[in-house]
């Protein structure tokens, strides 16, 4: 039986302060290889040894498609996307006129993006059953406004070349949804002097010069 607690989704209204909140799976511990080949063997004559040393020359031939630029598509598990990011001590750039600019000796292959596939979804979903867990929803903090949370960003950038939605998230103790949200929206806004920068998991937030 798995569980599920409720977690805040986005930022409350200043109106009536009323939370939106969406139910997220507890990870009561991870199973590893050697738990997936003993319940793969039930249903094979392969041995164990065997089955690992399937899976570990797929992941080798995963490795070598995305090294070579190519995503990997397996049926009926999802597709695998490396996902490109900048190396320790490298800043992003910034598209603002005469900022560094980021050559290939900077970035390096940070991760790897997945998509399960509709089949895999499906038959989680039904083997799935849930229960509510008795953990309190979490939820952002309310020590701040809006505005005291804008001023915040401001002060940070007036000294800093960007900012991330998880410094956001330590200077104001909004959850992670909460604090991304809030920073498009300041972004989009006019006179808030903040500007996004980049795109996906290498967009950051940066001062809009005057």
């Amino acid at each position: 039986m798995a569980k599920y607690e409720m977690q805040e989704l986005n930022i409350p209204s200043e109106e009536d302060g009323r939370r939106i909140l969406y139910p997220r799976l507890v990870l009561e511990g991870q199973d590893g290889l050697d738990e997936l080949t003993e319940r793969m063997c039930r249903y094979t004559t392969f041995a164990p040894a065997e089955v690992k040393g399937i899976v570990q020359l797929l992941a080798e031939a995963m490795a070598d498609s995305m090294a070579r630029g190519r995503s990997v598509k397996i049926e009926g598990l999802g597709i695998f996307t490396p996902r490109l990011g900048l190396r320790k001590g490298f800043e992003p750039e910034t598209g603002l006129p005469g900022s560094t600019r980021r050559n290939a000796t900077a970035i390096r292959v940070d991760g790897v993006r997945f998509k399960p596939d509709k089949e895999l979804v499906r038959d989680i979903d039904q083997a799935c059953r849930l229960e509510r867990s008795e953990r309190k929803f979490r939820q952002s903090s309310r020590q701040y406004t809006p505005q005291q949370r804008l001023a915040l960003a401001q002060d940070y950038l007036s000294t800093h070349p960007y900012l991330t939605v998880s410094l956001y998230e330590r200077l104001t103790g909004l959850l992670h949804v909460a604090a991304s949200r809030e920073l498009r929206q300041w972004a989009k806004q006019e006179g808030t002097g903040i500007l996004a920068s980049g795109i996906g998991s290498h967009r950051v937030y940066v001062r809009q010069e005057e």
